[in-house]
This record gives C-alpha cells, structure tokens and sequence, in this order.
C-alpha cells in the first residue's frame, strides 16, 4: 500500500476535512474528522506534507503540526479555487486543497508566530477603533444635520460640540436629543483615549524594533506603517526582489497584455490592502509637501509631479517606497544574522546603507540633520 505523503486539510471551527494522497498524486483516504480528534489524527500519520488554506485559525494548526514533526504549507484561497472540480462541499474543497500543494509553481503564506500575531492584534485593535471613532463623528454631524446644526469635518471639531450642548445649540435641540449627544461624545472621548493608548504602544513597538526603526528612516512611513509593515508584511526573504514585495502589496500595474502586445491598466490591488493604504496616505503626505514647498531640483518626484497627475504621482512613489521597503528590510536582517548591530541599536539607524538594487538610499543621523523640518528627498 502507498504511504501519504501529502495531506490537503480543510479547517472549519468544529468539523475538519482531511484529503490524504500518495507521492503519484492518488486518492488514500478522504476522512471527516472533529476538532477534539484533530491533532490525534495527525499524531498517527507519518511525517508528511499538510496543506491548509490561509484562513482564520490557520496560523494556530500550522503551528501545532509542525510540532508534531509535520511539513505545513499555507495557500491563499484564490490559488485553491482553480483546482475545486465542481459544487461546493468539505471533501471537494480538501481535495483541490491537496492538489493545489502538489504544484511545483504555488505560491505559499508564511506561518505567522504567536508574537507576530500579537504584533497584529495591537494594529487591527487600533485601526478598528478609529474606524468606530469615524462612523460616530458621522452620526453626531449628520444627527445635528437635521436640526439645523452644521459641524465642520474632522475630529478636531467635534470635541467644541460638548461646550455648544451648554449654549445656544443645546436649547434648540428637543429634550430627548440631547442626552443622545452627551452620550456620543462621551463614547467619543473614550476612544479618543483609547487610540492615544495605542499610539503610545505602537511608538514603544517601533522604538524596540530594529527594523521598524530603520524603515522610519523613509519619507512617508512614520511609526504605524512601520509597525504594521514587520506585523504583516512576511520576511524580505521571501521576495527576490523589491519588485515583487512592490506586486504583493497590489501597487503593480495590471497586465491585459494578448498577442505579443503589452498593456496595463490600473494597479491589481490586490495582496495586503492595509499596507496599501498606508503606503498610499503616507506618500499623499510627501506628495502634498512637494507640491506647497516644492519637490527638489532634479529629483524623481520633481520630473513626475510635472507630467503627471497628483494621485499617479502618489501611487507611484508609494510604488518606489515599497521597494526602498523591501531594500532596507532586507539589509536590515543582513546586518542582523552578521552580528553587525552597533550602529542599528545605539540612537537609531545611522545609515540605511549606500544602495539598495542601484538605488541611493537616505542617510539618517545627528550628522545628517535627522529630524529638521523640511521636505525629505527622494532619490
């Protein structure tokens, strides 16, 4: 009889599918298996290749069978969905999950730690909580809306409302609104103190973090985006290139090339959208500067920003601070695995180092002027 070499798991919260084939890529076993029954199952398999799809609770199992002495392999669902033959159900999707792991060309997730998740958790808690703080400025402001009542936009505004519910504002509100609004701005106030917290926690995060330290040396990428990069973005390792960190994050152009011909359209956004949209918003703010201060002579920025509308220019530079990203990240863990960190953990990064795939990359010390105001300098 054959021995399984490979194992395509489909993972639920309760009922699990196990899809079981040989090295020639022949059926063994297709078994249904509760979560309580799970790892003793694996435990009686001999060492192999387990595939699981990169969902919910995947990290966690991936972790568990490698202690068992298990190959785990994670794929992104969409490389999974080409290979499931036809209807939906736990056998069919194990199965394809099986297959999908057998090709020599599939791309793979790296298994997160228990510390990198946690690293995430702090991120995902914040971004969820100025998300709520958002959708209450946009309850109080419309609420007011109907009464007559126009706040300006942004947070800063709202918190003058708690002084108005006192004055002429508070008298023409009906009795039973009123203490609505006290109520809001209250929740308001506690969120605000809550993301204050996490921003503390997430500067204390970048200060410890070597390469969250070094990647704030770039223009556009300040703390969070910084943080956020070495909790979600998998090892530099795992790229050949900057390019390709640049395509994971969904910055590339989209390819509708056909008959010898090339064409793009738009980027794929497609990979992490949440770093997307930092590396986005943090460039706006680099892209904005030039356009009030003006962008240096000579420089990259200068020469798009004169042909090219503002938002390209923005997805583009954040195009080229990915791959500076990538760069410094990777000669970042370089540095680390020589023993070569005196430099790195005394004051901060002094050099980023003097070039990055033919590409010059900032200095950023005392020496340099680090910290003075003024438009930074892309290469």
């Amino acid at each position: 009889m054959s021995e399984v070499t490979t194992i395509g798991l489909d993972i639920a919260k309760n009922v699990f599918h196990a899809h079981g084939a040989d090295a020639s890529g022949r059926p063994l076993f297709s078994r249904k298996i509760s979560r309580t029954k799970l790892l003793e199952f694996f435990a009686k398999q001999p060492p192999c290749l387990v595939a699981l799809e990169a969902c919910g609770g995947a990290h966690h199992w991936a972790r568990e069978l490698t202690l068992q002495g298990h190959q785990v392999r994670l794929i992104p669902p969409a490389y999974v969905k080409p290979f499931v033959k036809r209807n939906k159900n736990d056998a069919v999707d194990a199965e394809a999950i099986c297959e999908a792991a057998q090709r020599p060309s599939m791309r793979f997730v790296a298994i997160k730690s228990e510390e990198q998740q946690a690293s995430t958790l702090v991120f995902r808690t914040r971004d969820l909580m100025v998300r709520q703080r958002t959708q209450l400025i946009n309850a109080i402001r419309g609420h007011l809306t109907e009464y007559g009542w126009v706040a300006p936009k942004g947070p800063s505004h709202i918190a003058v409302l708690a002084d108005l519910l006192d004055g002429e504002m508070g008298s023409s509100l009906p009795d039973a609104a009123t203490p609505m609004f006290r109520m809001m701005l209250e929740l308001l106030e506690v969120l605000n103190s809550k993301i204050a917290e996490l921003d503390k926690e997430t500067a204390r995060r970048a200060r410890e973090d070597v390469i969250a330290r070094r990647l704030m040396t770039i223009p556009g990428v300040g703390p969070i985006t910084a943080t956020a990069i070495a909790a979600l973005a998998p090892p530099a390792e795992t790229f050949t290139k900057g390019r390709d960190f640049a395509a994971w994050l969904g910055l590339a152009p989209r390819q509708l090339s056909s008959g010898g011909k090339q064409k793009f359209g738009s980027i794929t956004k497609m990979g992490e959208r949440t770093l997307r949209r930092l590396l986005i918003i943090g460039c706006s703010a680099v892209v904005l500067q030039a356009s009030k201060r003006g962008a240096p002579a000579g420089s990259w920025l200068e020469q798009m920003m004169a042909r090219k509308p503002r938002m390209l220019v923005t997805v583009a530079l954040a195009n080229k601070t990915a791959r500076i990203i990538w760069g410094a990240a990777h000669q970042t863990r370089g540095i680390q695995s020589s023993g070569c960190t005196r430099g790195i953990s005394q004051g901060g990064p002094e050099v980023v180092g003097d070039g990055v795939g033919r590409r010059k990359v900032w200095r950023n010390s005392r020496r340099d002027g680090a910290g003075k105001p003024g438009l930074p300098t892309v290469p």
